[in-house]
């Protein structure tokens, strides 16, 4: 019977191993990083919601957002709390943020993230989540939510050298329950092409670019 007590023992260690590995490589990939429980209702969520409820996923933001067919076929739905276990996943990455505002001293302010679903065929070419002094994401984080994946399944992360984005630094399969962040800005990635249906949640933690009346982020 897993306790309380175990839950929170489980997250004190991801959030160290994330904490040590942020500092030294810039990059963490930490397999069965979250309670199974909590994983198995974010499956159930993701994959119960109506087609309808997720939507083509565009590049830039507000007024330079688009629909780009070429760059990336993933559908989204951004996650807002409204159900116990969006709020449970939430908090809990919530927690990850305060832990490395204590000892990393990031400045991290908020996070936002959306379940991505990666139908047959699906991809996302090869892009930086920031650029340095034009955004405001500070951490990229993404969650897997495929129990069983297969090799012949397809749809791994990649993720490049930040000095040479011709090389390849890591291939990190998309399998149940694996969390990957990375900083931001430095590390170009691409998603491969999925073969089967394919399940994640990406979020981002953001800093406070608030300038005089403009507020970014807005929440």
């Amino acid at each position: 019977m897993i306790t309380a007590e175990d839950t929170v023992a489980q997250a004190l260690s991801t959030y160290e191993r994330v904490e040590d590995d942020i500092a030294n490589f810039g990059i963490s990939v930490i397999p069965n990083a979250i309670p199974s429980a909590m994983l198995t209702a974010l499956l159930h969520r993701v994959t119960s919601m109506p087609k309808h409820a997720l939507n083509p996923a565009g590049i830039g933001r507000q007024v330079g957002h688009q629909i780009n067919p070429f760059v990336r076929r993933d559908h989204i739905h951004w996650l807002d709390g409204d159900s116990p276990v969006e709020s449970t996943w939430l908090n809990w990455m919530n927690g990850l943020k305060d832990h490395l505002n204590r000892s990393l001293m990031l400045g991290l302010f908020s996070y936002e993230c959306h379940f991505a679903q990666y139908r047959p065929g699906g991809f996302y070419k090869k892009h930086r989540d920031a650029f340095k002094g034009q955004a405001n994401r500070r951490l990229s984080t993404v969650l897997y939510l495929n129990p069983n994946w297969q090799p012949s399944s397809g749809g791994e992360l990649v993720v490049f050298d930040p000095a040479n984005d011709e090389v390849e630094l890591r291939r990190v399969s998309p399998s149940f329950g694996t969390l990957v962040v990375f900083l931001s800005e430095d590390f170009p990635h691409e998603v491969l092409p999925a073969n089967h249906m394919r399940y994640s949640i990406a979020g981002w933690y953001r800093i406070n670019n608030s300038i005089l009346n403009r507020i970014d982020p807005p929440k």
